[in-house]
């Protein structure tokens, strides 16, 4: 097992780099003397927290432009910080805007879709890496080639479908096609499951476990931080999808909360206080989830780089 751990290669980016390599380049730079090292991390540091906070400047002026007067907001030279605190943008969105139904809508929306991508996802991924059969590289190469296909060459056909069958208006097109696998999650899943060593399923096969038994009581208990950091990918997606709501759903009463955001945008004028107090709030629960998933998250994206 340790020989396995230690030859296991990460591949990125056209070269191959095993573990041991890894392991040498940090023991190289642990034998720098400590002065190099400091100056090493604080370059590094200072060009991360650099990039961060200019990743952080449209968050802080929209966060603050929730608690901002208009006389702010439109004041030139920008007013970054209000010197005065009011929460009229709320209220005003609270008045203009069905916060309750919109929330929920697009929770149901994101929740169904993420357990639809998860749960596909690791079965293909599964049936790919752990099962023998003939063909299944070249399904697998199928697969890969689908994510070049852009999304706008399928989304008319799909609109047809799902019009055909009297689907639309509904939120039936925004959530089963993530039943059905998503390209990207099988091939993060399928690298992860390859991962794992296959005497864990033949030791489950000698005591009398079929395949689904070995995936559901086996493999799927050991692949959660891939499925945590899927699920929180699949969780953004729908939480932030604009366009299909937008081409589905014409029903006020079923809309998203991006889509229902166009009700502060008037022929005119558009109401920003309003805008940037629901869009502060939208943000809210993708923030509190990622930091409350933040270590499986970050521990699912590392180990799905990792071929056993």
């Amino acid at each position: 097992m340790t020989d396995t751990v230690a030859g296991s290669a990460l591949v990125g980016e056209g070269r191959t780099t095993t573990l041991a390599d890894v392991g040498r380049r940090d023991l190289e730079f642990r034998r720098r003397p400590l002065g190099r090292r400091l100056l090493a991390g604080l370059a590094k540091h200072a060009v991360l927290i650099g990039l961060s906070i200019i990743f952080l400047i449209p968050l802080i002026w929209m966060a603050t432009g929730a608690f901002k007067t208009a006389v702010d907001l439109n004041a030139s030279p920008i007013v970054w910080l209000p010197d005065e605190i009011t929460f009229d943008n709320f209220t005003q969105a609270a008045a203009l805007f069905p916060l309750a139904r919109y929330f929920f809508n697009t929770l149901v929306i994101s929740l169904l879709s993420v357990l639809g991508a998860v749960f596909s996802s690791a079965m293909v991924g599964y049936g790919l890496a752990r099962i023998d059969w003939p063909g299944r590289n070249v399904l697998f190469v199928t697969i890969l080639a689908t994510m070049m296909i852009p999304f706008y060459v399928t989304m008319f056909p799909a609109f047809e479908i799902f019009r055909t069958f009297g689907l639309t208006n509904t939120w039936v097109p925004l959530i089963l096609p993530h039943w059905l696998g998503v390209p990207v999650y099988i091939f993060l899943l399928r690298q992860f499951l390859r991962s794992l060593p296959k005497e864990l399923s033949e030791s489950a096969r000698i005591d009398g476990a079929n395949e689904w038994q070995i995936f559901i009581r086996v493999i799927l208990p050991l692949i959660k931080p891939a499925l945590v950091a899927v699920g929180l990918f699949q969780f953004l997606a729908s939480w932030n999808d604009f366009l299909g709501p937008l081409i589905y759903l014409t029903d006020p009463n079923l809309y998203t909360i991006s889509l229902g955001l166009n009700f502060f945008r008037g022929e005119y004028a558009t109401e920003f206080g309003p805008l940037m107090a629901v869009s502060t709030l939208a943000v809210l629960p993708v923030i509190i989830l990622f930091f409350v998933a933040q270590r499986t998250f970050i521990q699912g994206i590392t180990l799905t780089g990792v071929k056993g």
